[in-house]
């Protein structure tokens, strides 16, 4: 008996087959051939859309676009520490003291 290689499923179509499920046009173990997974995946996507389906209208997807940052102000930011690192670098190895990178 040869092992089945671990198949790794899109986002997109674990949705439909929990939809599908949701539906219940037709029974588990029909959906399990139809699309080719184990019945027991189809029950764990099945709760898992149900258990987040309350957040696609409650305080969880108000609180995503919060957190939204500048990735200018970033970058800038990286290259101020950059240049400050640099800097105190040099200045250690003018002093004659050995430098702190590895």
């Amino acid at each position: 008996m040869t092992r089945r290689t671990r198949r790794n499923h899109t986002p997109a179509f674990k949705a439909k087959v929990a939809l599908a499920a949701v539906k219940g046009d037709k029974t588990l173990s029909e959906l399990a051939q139809l699309f080719d997974v184990h019945p027991n995946q189809i029950t764990d996507w099945k709760g898992r859309l149900l258990d987040g389906a309350a957040g696609v209208f409650g305080a969880e997807a108000a609180s995503a676009p919060s957190a939204a940052v500048d990735v200018k102000t970033l970058h800038a930011k990286i290259g101020e520490l950059t240049l400050e690192n640099d800097f105190l670098a040099g200045a250690l190895g003018k002093a004659g003291m050995p430098s702190a990178r590895r």
